[in-house]
């Protein structure tokens, strides 16, 4: 009886030790459930604040791309009709409608009567954005021409020949808006900020039956970017 007592006594401290040794790993992998639960919810929280940071970046730029358009449309509308331009509300762009009327054909000096006209426009689209430049990234003074070229018809010449002209174009207006002398203050912030640029046949305009509107592809627009795209760049790259 006392032998039997014995073995039965070495089997139950045997069977202790097994579940001392079990209560172990379970406690181990606990924790370790534990620490990746505490890593996921660091994880999830840190997404969290990035999509916070996005979303009230995206609020803050319709609030404030709805504000410069307001203030264009109250300032310019007026006037829109007798300059033949229009305003974008989405991209903020006045586009100066119909380069036929600005230029001679295939030239780049502005005539007369549009030197008239951007020496009233200009002055009052800076005073216009003069409130917002900490919010602008840049303002691009574009050219585009329509797809066609005299009587060529080899694509690519016409392509290179109205990317030029739409370039030269676009710096003409530049160059002379940058020399009134009603914008003078603000000549350092538009060698910083404003550019000429020349998208050649690149973004034309079509009629509702989907044929170019070949009088309106040829134009020269002002348009603001804002700098929330850079905001949202730099949020991401700090996430990484």
């Amino acid at each position: 009886m006392v032998q039997r007592s014995g073995y039965h006594g070495g089997r139950v401290s045997q069977d202790r030790g097994d579940d001392a040794s079990w209560i172990s790993v379970s406690d181990l992998m606990a924790g370790l459930m534990m620490v990746f639960l505490c890593i996921a919810v660091a994880m999830m929280r840190s997404v969290m604040i990035e999509r916070e940071k996005i979303r009230t970046i995206a609020m803050s730029y319709k609030e404030n791309q709805l504000a410069i358009y307001e203030t264009l449309q109250r300032e310019f509308a007026p006037d829109l009709g007798r300059w033949g331009a229009t305003i974008d509300r989405e991209t903020l762009t006045i586009a100066f409608n119909n380069s036929d009327a600005m230029f001679e054909t295939g030239e780049a000096e502005l005539n007369a009567s549009y030197q008239v006209v951007f020496e009233e426009f200009f002055p009052r689209y800076m005073n216009v954005l003069a409130p917002f430049r900490t919010s602008i990234e840049a303002v691009r003074i574009e050219g585009h021409t329509s797809s066609g070229w005299g009587q060529s018809s080899d694509p690519n010449a016409m392509y290179f020949n109205n990317l030029r002209l739409s370039q030269d174009r676009a710096r003409s207006v530049l160059r002379f808006v940058y020399t009134l002398d009603a914008v003078t203050s603000y000549n350092s912030w538009m060698m910083k900020n404003v550019a000429a640029v020349g998208y050649s046949s690149s973004r034309p305009i079509y009629n509702a039956d989907g044929s170019e509107n070949i009088d309106q592809s040829k134009r020269v627009a002002f348009r603001v970017i804002t700098n929330s795209e850079t905001k949202i760049h730099s949020i991401l790259e700090e996430s990484f």
